[in-house]
């Protein structure tokens, strides 16, 4: 079964605090991305929203959740992973 993170940015953090932290970020989901283990990743249409991306599975979105640089420096303030069924698969 697929899975989907959601993240809640940080509102005490700046986009200056993200954008510093942005080019990790960036190179830890291209590995992600490269081993086909997420499927769709983005930002939400107004900044201040949050993300969310949807992978393989559990064990993957738990994975990327732990060793994101967002996450590792406290620039998300909630993670949530649900479990999908991608009636369309």
């Amino acid at each position: 079964m697929k899975a989907v993170i959601f993240y809640e940015h940080a509102t005490d953090k700046t986009m200056d605090e993200f954008m510093a932290v942005f080019p990790r970020h960036e190179e830890f989901e291209a590995e992600f991305i490269k081993s086909e283990k997420v499927l769709g990743t983005g930002a939400f249409g107004n900044p201040g929203e949050g993300a969310m991306a949807i992978f393989v599975d559990k064990q993957a979105a738990e994975a990327f959740v732990n060793g994101d640089p967002f996450v590792q420096e406290g620039l998300i303030a909630k993670v949530t992973i649900r479990e999908w069924n991608d009636e369309l698969a």
